[in-house]
């Protein structure tokens, strides 16, 4: 019986034979263009598939440099024509009427969105458009003639991966191999060294959930990690500790890693519907949890801390404190150094200061995790001091991670406030800091 997948390989290889289309070349740059150009001006099902996947083929054989060249090329060959804009637009103030829109809408698009619509015919097309697009974040900071590419790529995502077509589930030892493979390689936040690691993250006081999409087999998309706690969860040394197995009344459900699997779909707002259908889930199945929180990495501040002057950290300390954190910057410093908690107070006020003060152009929290998780409606509860010491944990922020409370009955208030007037909600333990 053949599946979806094998029909479309089937037609591409017929319509290979049928239009006379000449084996691919490595590298061929002229070629994939001459492709992309024959994809758009051509409507024929078995030739859009033979040519997508053609397309599909070369491109990963291009070097860097002529995927570069293969980005300026579409971009500017296929992006809207302010010309036939401004036509169009004038047709449409003459007469206005559902078709004149309709082709106004068509030529503001440009031919670029098309253009990828069709690759995504191939068999693997959707995967390889969201591999394309890894390779174009990798050129995009020094090439700020391609965010139009960017963009539109980003809005075929935003529909392509909308929650409604994503499927949740929960992942567990019986979860298949390949599935449980793939997400000790995608973990992004606790990495995992093998499945002995990722079985304890499995067990009766964990939950795991994961968003797969229906032309990506066997692909998460997006997975999250949860532990049963009584109260949130204040270590991951805790967290990771293997289960004594006896069962307990627990109360919070503790949210400590979410993974983008897919660099190529950075950007695409995933994360909040999954924290939020998780949270549903975990209901049901446990009505006895009322609490949801996190234990949440501070990516990015040691490297923030570490072009603070030595006046303006003392201007965030405020004098309210006799402690000196320069020694953070010391090159003996190492894990477990007894001055982080010596100096516990004075750090604390610091990451305080970071998530609440430090801002970006747009008046937002200059911490990518702050900015998700207040987003979707959650408070800042705690700094918690020696949260990670690993490695990791300590390259990331000397160790120290945030606790973020996410009251289920204030929570679109507190997305309304943060996302209308840019408030930074605090809990009353961490006022006394700011």
């Amino acid at each position: 019986m053949f599946n979806l997948k094998q029909i479309i390989l089937s037609i591409a290889d017929v319509g290979r034979k049928l239009f006379n289309i000449n084996d691919i070349k490595k590298n061929d740059l002229d070629s994939i263009l001459s492709l992309c150009n024959d994809l758009i001006l051509h409507r024929g099902v078995a030739f859009g598939i033979t040519v997508a996947r053609d397309i599909t083929e070369i491109f990963p054989t291009l070097s860097a440099d002529n995927k570069l060249l293969f980005f300026k090329n579409i971009n500017e060959k296929y992006k809207p024509s302010f010309t036939r804009v401004n036509e169009a637009i004038d047709t449409y103030k003459n007469s206005q009427n559902e078709k004149n829109l309709t082709d106004l809408f068509k030529v503001l698009e440009g031919s670029r969105r098309e253009l990828f619509r069709r690759i995504n015919m191939a068999p693997n097309g959707t995967s390889f458009i969201v591999s394309l697009r890894e390779d174009l974040l990798k050129v995009l900071k020094d090439n700020n003639e391609l965010k139009g590419l960017d963009d539109d790529l980003r809005h075929l995502f935003r529909a392509w991966f909308n929650p409604g077509f994503l499927k949740l589930e929960k992942i567990t030892w019986d979860t298949k191999a390949a599935v449980l493979e793939r997400i000790i390689k995608y973990e992004r936040v606790h990495q995992m060294k093998d499945m002995n690691e990722l079985k304890r993250r499995l067990g009766e006081d964990r939950r795991f959930f994961s968003y797969f999409h229906p032309a990506l087999e066997d692909e998460p998309i997006i997975f999250v990690q949860v532990a049963l706690t009584n109260g949130l969860g204040k270590s991951i040394q805790e967290l990771m500790k293997p289960s004594n197995g006896e069962k307990k009344n627990y109360d919070t459900a503790t949210f400590y890693s979410i993974s983008n699997c897919h660099e190529g779909l950075s950007r695409v707002t995933l994360g909040n519907f999954l924290i939020k259908r998780v949270v549903y889930e975990i209901q049901e199945e446990l009505p006895q949890i009322k609490n949801f929180g996190t234990l949440s990495p501070i990516t990015g501040f040691v490297e923030w801390f570490s072009y603070l002057e030595e006046s303006k950290i003392k201007n965030i300390l405020d004098n309210s404190t006799n402690q000196n954190l320069m020694f953070l910057k010391s090159q003996d410093l190492k894990i477990g150094d007894n001055r982080i908690i010596e100096n516990k107070e004075a750090i604390i006020k610091l990451v305080v200061h970071y998530i609440v003060n430090e801002k970006n152009q747009k008046g937002l929290p200059i911490n990518d995790v702050s900015r998700f998780h207040l987003g979707n409606g959650a408070i800042v509860e705690d700094i918690i001091v020696n949260a990670n010491v690993s490695e990791t944990g300590f390259k990331r922020s000397f160790g120290v991670m945030v606790n973020y409370l996410y009251e289920l009955k204030n929570i679109e208030k507190n997305h309304e406030d943060y996302m209308n007037n840019n408030k930074v909600i605090v809990s009353d333990k961490l006022k006394e800091y700011l």
